[in-house]
């Protein structure tokens, strides 16, 4: 069916013929994106000109006029209607009543409407003092009535947004910026807005309104392409929902995703993220481009004057680097450049650029990227020095990034980059693409360069260090090959490419050992020497994984994880220097450790005490983190079953995160008969302030003797726990890691964070007989992954079968 066919049919039935119509038409598999938007759109000018032309008979000087979307002809499936009823302020009770036959109809029918009634006058002035209705007005579209009305209206807007543009133009970009930090930007969220988001279709828009200005235009290559992909989504959205959204939420991406044919959410993901980054980067230059032009004709009149009025005034170009100059508060390449004989000029011009904090001309990119030449291989060595320049410029180092990736430069120096280029990170603790991780890495890794003996290497690490993302498997590994090719292509000799491997297969080591694993534990410590291998790249190992963390998220660093990180290198330094980590002593017990264990005895009831940590040294803090190291929990317990689960339970309830848990059994002094656990544990409120040690001791009273329904409570809160529909957690995942100590067995537990489930796995431990000598609890996000050092009852590891059979029973618990 054509869409002169679907029009007759809405004409020959009123409302219920083009609602018919429009379901038929928005149910057609063969014809989508900007086919069906344009049908949509004249379907519904036919309909609204049948309602115009009932109610209008015997009334001139009014017009029906579409603005925005519509007035475009794109109109998605649950796109409002944004109409103007323009008059020429004759019969005002005829055309209300007019006005009724047209807004009644399409109320009726459930659709969206944006209306208004106004003489072109009133338009104007509007338009005037609203920029949201003249960008509308930039787009309106004659449907029916009196045309010229229209066009005088369409002339009149046209010649206002001109002529007051050096004005309205700035108080766009403002109102942008704003938006912008509001929403975030769309090429990095993982839910996005596709309209009200940085990159979205607003600033599409906004796009054509500065190129409607005539002070400046949008670079068109594939940008067009760009805003139609993120209309065919959102039409996509649309019908998958049924609703009038612009929000790509996690539970609809997969329909989203089928309903445009695409392999999968990431997929999908993936294609608006590429549309996004084509719109920020156009506005980006765009604006530029607006405020180079409003600067010059702020000066122009000052400098005829003092030139007399006939010269016109040169360009001052202050050279950079050999081939590139700074021209008008950007990098441009110099007369004399000749970037079809010189192949590093690309990556020269870039490190100008990023050192001198000053974009790149959209202009001179483009030359490179049409003359740019292959580099030998191996690089020479400038190539490999202004790259490693680009890197440790900081901050500026972002929007130079971008501008090379958008005309295709970076994937011509590093082609592995194109795997990872807008690939999404579907986890919360990521709040980039894995490409623009990889740059705020090295960002953050430039701040490091002074503390390390190699800065070249950890910069060039911290850029590739994530590069095996784009490959199946675990990235760590696949990057570890990858970086050994790239490196020998980019030019470091053999033992620089051998510690950039490193570095990059072991960027998690530090951090995950420190959190995870008992520090105190020789085999610990050997096992990361082992792996590190030197003084050397134990500290850039160190340097980037700080930064690595600090790229991720704000959820990803801490002063906590900071100093645990601080202890283990300074523990692996002593064993790469020839120190042997000596065994683990029972410590003796301070005294108020024997003075809680004595209460507790002559209680026959526990005991703690709340103490608050202090701060590691400010050289182990990161920049800006006031997160606090939590307070230090001290509980002794006569010994009894099930301590572990009501301890952890308990703190459940109170709201109260565990950081580190160590439990022992304490020697007594003499003349004190009896056995006393004794809990040392680290703690956080997650919000608001710490619980009295009074009512603590009070619940953990009532859980250890019963009358305490601990699993019942948090079963109570964990069904009013709020949780996304659709999206399903991944299920959890119990592993034994049998050579991580020689002192106890390893269990390791990954699984979705939750109110309690410390308090689940040590009810699942004690219910396996097996005691738990101490726990590294880490929290990323909605990911938990804890690790528990148990033994028998006699304190010796467990057998390989026993371990084996402890973990899938605590996975079967967990999973179910």
């Amino acid at each position: 069916m054509t869409s002169t066919d679907v029009s007759k049919d809405a004409e020959g039935s009123g409302p219920s013929g083009y609602a018919a119509a429009r379901l038929r038409l928005l149910t057609e598999e063969a014809r989508s994106g900007p086919p069906r938007r344009a049908a949509l759109a004249e379907l519904t000018d036919e309909w609204l000109t049948g309602l115009f032309a009932a109610g209008a008979e015997g009334l001139r000087g009014v017009s029906l006029v579409a603005v925005g979307g519509y007035g475009r002809g794109e109109l998605s499936p649950r796109s409002d209607l944004d109409l103007l009823l323009l008059h020429d302020d004759g019969d005002n009770k005829a055309v209300a009543a007019l006005a009724d036959r047209i807004w009644y109809p399409v109320w009726d029918l459930g659709l969206a409407l944006d209306h208004s009634v106004r003489t072109p006058a009133e338009a104007r002035k509007t338009a005037g003092e609203d920029l949201k209705v003249q960008l509308g007005l930039l787009d309106a579209r004659h449907i029916a009535g009196d045309l010229g009305l229209t066009a005088g209206l369409r002339t009149s807007v046209l010649a206002d947004w001109r002529n007051q543009a050096p004005k309205r133009l700035p108080e766009l970009q403002e109102l942008s910026a704003e938006r912008a930090e509001r929403q975030g930007e769309l090429q990095y969220l993982l839910e996005p807005d596709l309209k009200e988001a940085r990159g979205g279709l607003r600033d599409a828009t906004i796009l054509r309104a500065v190129a409607a200005s005539w002070l400046a235009d949008a670079p068109r290559e594939g940008l067009d392409d760009a805003r139609r992909r993120l209309l065919d989504v959102r039409d996509a959205l649309h019908l998958t929902t049924g609703r009038a959204t612009d929000r790509l939420s996690l539970q609809e991406q997969d329909q989203v995703a089928a309903e445009l044919g695409l392999l999968d959410a990431d997929t999908l993901l993936r294609q608006v993220y590429e549309a996004a980054r084509v719109i920020s980067y156009a506005s980006d230059v765009t604006w530029r481009e607006v405020g180079r032009v409003l600067r010059a004709r702020a000066v122009r009149p000052r400098l005829r004057a003092m030139l007399g009025g006939g010269a016109k005034p040169t360009a001052e170009r202050s050279p950079l680097a050999e081939g590139v100059v700074e021209q008008d508060g950007e990098v441009v390449l110099a007369r004399a450049a000749r970037p079809e004989r010189d192949p590093v000029l690309p990556l020269r011009a870039a490190a100008a650029a990023a050192q001198a904090g000053l974009p790149l001309s959209l202009h001179a990119v483009r030359r490179m990227a049409a003359n740019v030449r292959p580099l030998p291989t191996p690089w020479p060595a400038e190539a490999r020095e202004q790259l490693v320049t680009l890197l440790g410029s900081g901050r500026p180092t972002v929007e130079v990034w971008e501008a090379l990736e958008a005309e295709g430069l970076i994937t011509h120096f590093l082609p592995d980059w194109e795997r990872v280029r807008c690939r999404p990170q579907r986890n919360a603790v990521h709040i980039w693409t894995v490409d623009r991780h990889l740059i705020e890495t090295a960002v953050r890794a430039s701040e490091f360069t002074r503390r390390v003996h190699r800065p070249d290497l950890l910069l060039v690490a911290a850029l590739l260090h994530d590069i095996g993302k784009g490959w199946p498997g675990d990235h760590s590994v696949a990057g570890e090959i990858i970086v050994k090719d790239v490196a020998a292509r980019i030019g470091f000799d053999r033992d620089d490419v051998t510690v950039l491997s490193t570095l990059v297969r072991h960027h998690l080591l530090l951090v995950e050992t420190a959190t995870r694993r008992d520090l105190e534990d020789p085999a610990t410590v050997r096992s990361v020497a082992e792996a590190v291998g030197s003084q050397g790249t134990l500290e850039l190992l160190h340097a980037l994984t700080e930064a690595d963390a600090l790229a991720t998220g704000p959820a990803a660093w801490s002063s906590w994880r900071g100093s645990l990180v601080a202890d283990l290198v300074k523990r692996v330094g002593a064993v790469l220097a020839g120190d042997d980590p000596a065994e683990p002593e029972a410590a003796a017990p301070t005294a108020e450790q024997e003075r809680l264990a004595i209460e507790a005895i002559a209680t026959g009831s526990p005991v703690l005490a709340l103490r608050a940590q202090t701060e590691p040294p400010a050289e182990e803090q990161s920049p800006g983190d006031p997160e606090p190291l939590g307070v230090e929990l001290l509980i002794a317990v006569p010994d009894q079953p099930g301590v572990l689960p009501a301890v952890a339970g308990v703190l459940a309830m109170h709201r109260l995160t565990v950081r580190t848990a160590e439990l022992s059994a304490l020697d007594l002094p003499d003349g004190v008969e009896g056995a006393v656990l004794l809990l040392n544990w680290r703690v956080a409120a997650e919000y608001g302030s710490l619980p009295q040690a009074a009512r603590l001791r009070a619940d953990l009273v009532r859980a250890l003797d019963g009358s305490l329904d601990i699993a019942g409570r948090l079963a109570e809160r964990d069904a009013a726990y709020p949780r996304r529909r659709g999206v399903v957690a991944p299920p959890a995942r119990v592993t034994v890691h049998p050579a991580a100590s020689r002192l106890a067995t390893v269990i390791e537990v990954r699984a979705q964070d939750a109110p309690g489930l410390l308090f689940r796995i040590g009810r699942a431990l004690e219910d396996a007989s097996v005691r738990v000598r101490s726990a590294h609890v880490s929290t990323l996000g909605a990911n938990a992954v804890d690790a528990f050092y148990v033994t028998g009852p006699e304190g010796a590891p467990l057998p390989g079968e026993e371990a084996a059979a402890v973990a899938r029973k605590l996975e079967e618990t967990l999973r179910g």
